[in-house]
């Protein structure tokens, strides 16, 4: 019976799929585990061989644990909004939602061949309204909270209230926006209804504030700084500008401190969790408060070295800053204006990036010393971000180097005050010295006293206080797009009213055209039907808005992240309409136990979700603060480009060996029309590239020859193989199997379809140890000694692999059992029954067709694991080489057991030791048991 993979891969799909093989039970005497992957967007372009590397790893974790008897949960989904789906909708004017069914249906197409055990009764999509209702539900419990430091979390409005209804907010220690006035409690009970309002948006865990963003006009949204690379868009190339904004922001920075805590309790890689910590940037240091010569205005900076505070010759603030404006002189105007405009069209990350360019304009105006009372002079420089601490620093020339560069590029005077400190240019290499201000309370002080008593000391004319600064800025939630969760929130005079719980979800309306408005207003403006009817609850036409009854709703959309921030607590009970799971539910599955994923979302979603999962849990609706035990991050699968050399100037390509010292210009070719011999079909190559119909191919021995290079596989490099291709021409099982062989989880590896032949011949030599030309040839006979070990060494090996996540380790380790299987011509059952197990997880077609063919009623996966017993490793016998004056004639199989006499006995008896002494009595026999024997004639 011959291996016909296709076949049996298309068999047992369809057997999973009719039986809900994988699907999970709320319910269960077994013990749980929760298997997650990061839910993929659904390209145009569906996968290519990297991106099922993860998905591999979780699967077969997924399955192993199910042979070990757990109740798997192992879901999948999409993350189906997205700016790319909407970008194809403004030039094809097809409505997203129409790509995004497409592209959903390719996806679970190959993801179904691929063999995965997802449980799909349980699959969302962030654009399914019945998903983002809860994503709306969860932006309403946002707005009705804020944070109580006194607490520690986050709390219901109505209690902030009560406490400004009975006290004011002079006691009230809260996460808040800076410029909170102070009132009392008659003064909030003699407020208007709008005025309250106002004052709680300062306090709200979501709000409104006009924030800097990355503001990219060709797309007509709000970019986050991951979508900008090199200056632009990342989607399209297209230039980013800062520019502000009102925005829907999130009070991410509340949890700071706990955010940072929580990375002690959970098992993710070190990498990442030093990228959070990174991204959080706890600072201790003080607050100093510089006050602006000849206006009311000041300037509070954060800074960890107050006792440096005598050595600040300057200031910078960030372009941004609200003060610059104001404190600017009419002979400094038009060089800060132009300043301000050049540094705009920078992002933020280029601009903390660039430690080498400075630039910077001087304002005109200066600050006071707090003690001194010397003027200092203001500075601008894009160095300082506006989000960032309070977009203000002061510079230190001798304490810091880029303040040193800084004043010396721009002939600032660095004043030489310190007391026997050397601040020359040599000197300052020097960061271990420490830098103590010449000054009557801080003179001789080592470090750490001065810094306390710099503190106190601006503690006492109230010009500073020790401070805990974090680098971790509030996450901007709004964006101008069309293809995004709305905002379940309509606006009375202008500021924000959520909608009853009991109305969502609140769907995206119908547009003519996905584009901002002629007006700049997001693409929602282009909606007709788009007002909120209060007395009605919903939503009717734009015409009808009074606002008396009939309100404008929000035209932003939320964020990408928005719908990843708790889907995987969604997943638990993704069917449920009355609420975003049940407390059965969440009592059930706890925690996810495993997640895999990519470390590009460190600072991004794995980060937010961080952040809700912490406010869930402080608003009861989540057992646990931290949502995933374990994390792990996938490494990559790299394609193997291609390339073409056109010499520069002229019309013509040579081939790779005959380039020498030619100036050429490399041009990518897509790999599917090169050989495995590295040759390109020139006329393929033509017709792909029309503009080289005319070029000349200068050959060598008669063939164009690409080069290659190791890039991350892309559709813009075209070095993508589709795995739809090898499954088809070698099975899923060889592409599982593969991409787990080709090295450890974690690490990045080049994707070579050459090396696939090897592990596909390795299936078929595993489906002959059970099928000859007459058929099944497993019997019931007792299985060899040497068989029972060959099996228990696999049993623990690949049990102790999987638990450590060396997948590729295990892929050896099969290949090694089968050779030794075949060699000893095992047909036991008992053997070949408990290899399928451990193969199943990794090659599940395989696994179950031959588990049919030995008579199994019960698909492969609810069979126990096979449990490993040591006895089957011990030896009870030793092959002794036995020797003759040193030299090894032959060797003889006894039991380990034997006393020194009883070894020599035996040896001497042999036939063999008879014929080496012909007759002569040996002087000396030499044993040492378990060893040697040595006899001495």
């Amino acid at each position: 019976m011959r291996y016909n993979f296709n076949e049996i891969e298309a068999k047992w799909q369809k057997y999973w799929a009719e039986n809900q093989t994988f699907k999970a039970e709320n319910n269960s005497d077994k013990p749980k585990y929760y298997v997650l992957d990061m839910f993929p967007y659904p390209s145009g372009a569906g996968l290519h061989v990297g991106h099922p590397l993860g998905y591999i790893a979780s699967d077969i974790y997924a399955r192993y644990k199910r042979h070990q008897g757990f109740n798997v949960l192992h879901p999948q989904g999409y993350d189906s909004f997205g700016l790319p789906a909407e970008q194809y909708a403004i030039q094809t004017g097809q409505h997203p939602a129409i790509t995004t069914a497409e592209n959903i249906k390719t996806y679970r197409r190959q993801l179904d061949q691929i063999g995965f055990s997802f449980d799909w009764s349980r699959e969302v999509r962030t654009s399914d309204p019945k998903y983002y209702k809860w994503t709306q539900w969860v932006f309403i419990q946002l707005f009705n909270s804020w944070f109580n430091n006194d607490s520690g979390k986050a709390e219901d409005i109505s209690e902030l209230i009560k406490v400004f209804e009975t006290e004011g907010n002079f006691n009230v220690k809260a996460v808040c926006d800076d410029d909170v006035e102070v009132f009392i409690a008659e003064d909030w009970n003699s407020f208007t209804s709008e005025e309250q309002q106002k004052i709680l948006l300062q306090y709200r865990l979501t709000y409104l504030a006009e924030t800097e963003v990355n503001w990219c006009p060709a797309l007509g949204t709000v970019l986050a700084n991951d979508e900008i690379v090199n200056g632009v868009s990342e989607r399209g190339g297209h230039p980013v500008i800062r520019k502000k904004m009102t925005q829907w922001s999130m009070r991410i920075s509340a949890y700071a401190e706990r955010l940072l805590q929580g990375l002690d309790t959970i098992d993710w890689t070190d990498s990442l969790k030093e990228s959070q910590r990174n991204w959080i940037g706890k600072s201790v240091g003080a607050s100093v408060t510089f006050n602006v010569n000849n206006h009311e205005a000041f300037i509070d900076v954060f800074t960890t070295r107050p006792d440096t505070i005598f050595g600040v010759s300057f200031m910078t603030l960030a372009p941004e800053h609200d003060l610059v404006s104001k404190i600017t002189t009419t002979e400094q105007k038009s060089e800060v204006e132009a300043y301000i405009e050049a540094t705009a069209k920078r992002s933020e990350r280029d601009r903390m990036a660039d430690v080498k360019t400075i630039t910077g304009a001087f304002t005109g105006a200066y600050a006071e010393h707090p003690f001194t009372k010397e003027p200092i002079p203001i500075w601008i420089g894009d160095y300082v971000l506006a989000g960032y601490g309070t977009g203000a620093v002061m510079s230190v020339p001798c304490g810091d180097q880029r303040d040193y560069d800084f004043a010396k590029h721009f002939d600032i005077p660095i004043p030489n005050i310190f007391d026997g400190v050397d601040i020359s240019e040599e000197a300052f290499a020097d960061k271990e010295k420490t830098i103590i201000a010449n000054s009557d309370f801080l003179n001789g002080l080592n470090y750490k006293k001065a810094t306390k008593r710099a503190i106190y000391e601006l503690e006492q004319i109230g010009q500073g206080e020790g401070k805990t600064n974090y680098r971790l800025r509030d996450a901007v939630f709004s964006r101008q797009r069309y293809w995004g969760e709305p905002f379940p929130v309509y606006y009375v005079n202008g500021l924000p009213q959520m909608i009853d719980t009991e109305h969502l979800p609140i769907e995206l309306p119908e547009v003519e055209k996905y584009l901002p408005t002629e007006t700049g207003e997001p693409p929602l403006g282009n909606a007709t039907v788009w007002a909120w009817d209060r007395l009605k609850a919903e939503v009717v036409s734009n015409n009808l808005i009074d606002n008396e009854n009939v309100f404008p709703l929000e035209l932003n959309t939320m964020p990408g992240w928005a719908g990843s921030s708790q889907y995987f607590n969604r997943y638990m009970d993704p069917n449920n309409e009355d609420a975003i799971f049940s407390k059965e539910a969440i009592d059930y599955w706890q925690q996810v136990d495993l997640y895999i994923g990519g470390s590009e979302h460190a600072t991004g979603h794995l980060l937010y979700s961080r952040f809700w999962q912490k406010f869930m849990f402080d608003k009861g609706y989540v057992n646990h603060d931290e949502y995933a035990k374990k994390l792990i991050n996938q490494g990559m699968i790299l394609g193997t480009s291609a390339f073409v050399y056109r010499v520069e100037g002229e019309n013509k390509f040579l081939s790779m060996g005959l380039i020498g010292d030619l100036e050429v210009q490399p041009i990518h070719a897509d790999v599917s029309f090169i050989n495995s011999s590295d040759e390109l079909d020139i006329e393929a190559f033509k017709k792909w590239r029309p503009e080289f119909m005319d070029a000349e191919f200068v050959l060598e021995e008669g063939v164009y020859k690409v080069g290659r290079d190791v890039e991350k596989m892309s559709k813009s490099k075209y070095n993508v193989v589709n795995p739809d291709n090898i499954c088809e021409r070698y099975g899923a099982d060889s592409l599982r199997l593969y991409e787990m062989f080709l090295g450890p989880l974690e690490q990045y590896k080049p994707w070579n379809t050459a090396g696939i032949t090897g592990v596909h011949g390795f299936l078929k030599k595993l489906w002959k140890l059970y099928f000859d030309d007459n058929g099944v040839k497993v019997t019931n006979v007792n299985p060899t000694k040497d068989s029972l070990k060959t099996l228990h060494k696999t049993i623990k090996k690949v049990q102790e692999d999987i638990e450590n996540f060396s997948f590729n380790t295990s892929v050896s380790t099969f290949m090694i059992a089968v050779n030794e299987l075949t060699s000893q011509k095992c047909t036991s059952n008992e053997i070949l029954e408990p290899l399928l197990i451990l193969i199943s997880p990794y090659a599940p077609h395989i696994s179950e067709e031959l588990w049919s063919q030995l008579g199994n009623s019960e698909s492969i996966s609810t069979a126990p694991f096979p449990e490993f017993d040591e006895s089957h490793l011990v030896e009870s016998t030793k092959n002794y080489p036995i020797s003759f004056n040193g030299k090894m004639r032959f060797t003889m199989e006894l039991p380990l057991n034997l006393s020194k006499e009883d070894i020599e006995k035996a040896v001497l008896d042999n036939e063999k030791t008879q014929e080496q002494l012909a007759g002569r009595a040996p002087k000396k026999v030499i044993v040492v048991p378990g060893k040697i024997v040595n006899i001495v004639g």
